[in-house]
């Protein structure tokens, strides 16, 4: 089953993004506009109607929208960021929320929340609590999907930006994962990976999949396991801490 996919254009500025984990690289913006039509061409293939969230020039992460929204069911949430720098991203995910007509709530307060840190596996609710995602957000977030029938679970995270950065869901309900990054004995049957971009699936719908060109092994892998995969090559954006998750809000 598909739908709409928000994505939104890199700024011009992308290379000015944060990293927290790893060292800087130069970025090659050019090649980051190649690769950004490119994912959104692989979307479109499998089924899903792109829509573009407004272009936010100012803000350098502001192509990852993932952190920016989070879908559940027909609400919207709007976190605010754990990054004070990108808390400007904000509004245009808004606005592209509002044209899809979803209803609409917020993270606000002192809670903090990035749309990295969560992970949507049928009723579960995985929340990461590291660096960019707070104690008051996940309040706030259990209270806000409580009435959809959802169940917030926090997972404690180490050395990672987000909690998917070390972990996601497959078609048949078990995750790929980094462990050593992962707070040990919450995730039921997961499948480690050795390769960063292993762990990163964008499910597209049926058995399909898509995977970074970064982790062919897995790629090979889950080929193997009998799941459709599509690798894209992301190479400019993984510089950035980013993935394939991070790119889309599938609706």
């Amino acid at each position: 089953m598909t739908g709409t996919a928000l994505v939104r254009r890199p700024s011009t500025r992308l290379a000015e993004g944060l990293v927290t984990h790893i060292d800087r690289v130069p970025v090659d913006f050019d090649l980051a506009v190649k690769q950004h039509d490119a994912y959104r061409a692989a979307l479109e293939a499998a089924g899903w109607t792109v829509r573009d969230v407004d272009v936010a020039e100012e803000h350098p992460d502001s192509v990852f929208i993932e952190d920016a929204l989070i879908v559940c069911g027909d609400l919207a949430i709007l976190p605010t960021s754990g990054a004070p720098e990108r808390r400007g991203e904000r509004a245009g995910a808004e606005r592209a929320a509002r044209d899809l007509g979803l209803r609409i709530a917020s993270i606000d307060g002192s809670g903090t929340l990035d749309g990295g840190d969560v992970l949507q596996v049928g009723d579960k609710v995985y929340v990461g609590r590291g660096g960019r995602t707070n104690a008051d957000a996940v309040r706030q977030l259990r209270a806000l999907v409580a009435p959809l029938g959802r169940t917030v679970v926090p997972v404690a995270l180490r050395g990672v930006l987000h909690l998917k950065s070390a972990v996601t869901a497959l078609p048949d309900g078990t995750f790929v994962a980094l462990p050593d990054h992962l707070e040990p004995g919450v995730f039921p049957a997961f499948r480690p990976v050795i390769e960063e971009g292993g762990c990163h699936v964008v499910l597209l719908g049926g058995d399909s999949v898509l995977i970074s060109a970064s982790a062919p092994r897995t790629a090979d892998y889950l080929t193997d396991l009998g799941f459709d995969v599509h690798t894209v090559d992301i190479s400019e954006f993984e510089k950035l801490e980013g993935c394939v998750t991070c790119l889309s809000v599938l609706v």
